[in-house]
């Protein structure tokens, strides 16, 4: 596997799987309204073929991971997304790295807490807002969980 830059090649990939995981190329966090399609990002393919990618934003010496998507389960993929975007944001200056998710990804809170990520903040009933802006999240999502909050993660970095 490896761990490219994204290209405009793969805008059209990208914008297909994200619509397919998150209900439209439209990503909103902490009230901010995100379109993958602007995006700076990571691919990871496998040969030719496209396994997973993350799309971040870098502002004010902090590195938001957008979207952390694997389309490759239990090869690593996630894992050596968040790596390389890690060095990204370290050459960048940046501080922290930090993300969102919400209460009903366990998946992802184990993942990141397993990686030495920590939980920064709960944003209770955060996705009620985010809503008014992204209509088209769902009321219910793992395991018929209700989304209601966001959850704040992040990593600290060592830019010396």
């Amino acid at each position: 596997m490896k761990i490219r830059a994204l290209t405009p090649a793969d805008r059209l990939w990208v914008s297909e799987a994200v619509s397919r995981h998150f209900a439209s190329t439209r990503i909103v966090s902490r009230g901010v309204l995100h379109d993958c399609s602007e995006l700076t990002g990571l691919a990871a393919v496998r040969g030719v073929t496209p396994c997973g990618v993350l799309l971040y934003a870098i502002h004010e010496g902090e590195c938001e991971v957008v979207v952390l998507l694997s389309l490759a389960r239990r090869i690593g993929v996630a894992a050596a997304l968040l790596a390389s975007v890690r060095r990204v944001a370290r050459a960048a200056g940046c501080r922290r790295l930090w993300l969102i998710t919400t209460n009903d990804n366990q998946a992802a809170i184990d993942f990141y807490s397993s990686r030495g990520w920590s939980l920064k903040a709960v944003h209770r009933n955060a996705v009620s807002e985010a809503r008014r802006i992204k209509p088209e999240l769902p009321l219910f999502g793992h395991n018929g969980v209700p989304i209601r909050d966001e959850l704040e993660f992040e990593l600290l970095l060592d830019t010396a």
